[in-house]
Formats: C-alpha cells, structure tokens, sequence
C-alpha cells in the first residue's frame, strides 16, 4: 500500500533488479518495509495508523502462500511487493477473498524514492498476473497514502468500492482493480 511521498518519474535508466525474494532476506524485507511504511505515523491520524502498523506487521508475519518479489541494488534491497494468489485471504480475516491476484505491501526505501522503483514492482506483478491466466489484479490502499494512488492510477487501476472496508475508527481502505 505504501510507496512514499515522492512521485514516480515516467521513465529512468534502472540500476536495479526486480525478482523473488530468497528465504534468507525475510528478515530484510521486514525491516524495509517496516522503514518504509514509518512515514505514515506521522501523516495519519492515531488510530489510523496504529491500524495499519498492525495489519503490515500481522502480513510480514503471515504464513500464507504468497511471492515476495524485490527490486535489489547489487546485495541491498531498495523495494518490496507481495503478491498473493486468486482465492487467497491476502487480509487474514477470512472477509476479503477474491478470484484474482492482490497487490500488498508495496514499500520502497526512502533513499530510492523517485527511480521507478515501485512502478517496476508493480510492471511485475502484473507480469506475473497476466502469465498465471488471471484476468485481473487488485489492491487497496487509503487517501493518506497519495503518491501510491497516483502511480496506481496511471497504470490503469480503476476503483472498486464494493471491496472498499473501514476498520472502525480509521480510513477507509479503498480497493482498486486493474483488467487485464
């Protein structure tokens, strides 16, 4: 859900890698995507975050298929995606479970903000989509994280409020849809 505050340019040279995530940098991708969704403590109200600090926490700790995908820099991991399969409660609550892949836990390292990183973890996960024979893609997201709005909004993703949920006492979380 979180790609950082700076806005994703259209097009850059890459200077990283996107591919699977080995077991032995689990521990990295925790701390990455912990670092990275940090900033909304102080964007979003109290309660707000402490809600969705909670839900990537139980994510990260959560042993459900799913592929965790990188974009590395030589040996350093600068950005993170999780993309869970068709069918799969991607939430944990046994509520949300849908007939298409789901997008989760976008996160990039502040420091590589601005170099297309996101934007080249979603281009895979899309890929991947696409090749499994799914004929969509979803995800959520809420209005406090804005530049990840914008960047799904420009690869097409269109809104879907009947996937739309609200913990009680906090934003609500939007669902978006890509067709493929």
């Amino acid at each position: 859900m979180t790609i950082g505050s700076k806005p994703e340019p259209k097009s850059t040279a890459r200077t990283f890698v996107v591919r699977d995530a080995r077991p032995e940098e689990r521990a990295a991708v925790r701390e990455l995507t912990l670092r990275a969704y940090a900033e909304f403590e102080t964007i979003m109200d109290a309660n707000s975050w402490a809600e969705l600090d909670g839900a990537v926490r139980s994510a990260l700790d959560a042993d459900v298929p799913s592929e965790c995908i990188v974009a590395a820099e030589g040996t350093t991991l600068i950005g993170t995606v999780t993309l869970y399969p068709p069918h799969i409660d991607a939430y944990g609550d046994g509520t949300r479970v849908v007939g298409y892949p789901e997008v989760r836990l976008v996160a990039v390292a502040p420091d590589a903000r601005g170099r297309g990183v996101a934007r080249a973890l979603m281009e895979e996960c899309i890929r991947r989509a696409r090749a499994s024979g799914a004929t969509a893609l979803g995800l959520h997201t809420s209005r406090s994280l804005g530049a990840a709005m914008a960047l799904y909004a420009s690869m097409g993703f269109e809104r879907t409020p009947d996937t739309d949920f609200q913990p009680p006492g906090t934003e609500l979380v939007e669902g978006y849809r890509l067709r493929l």
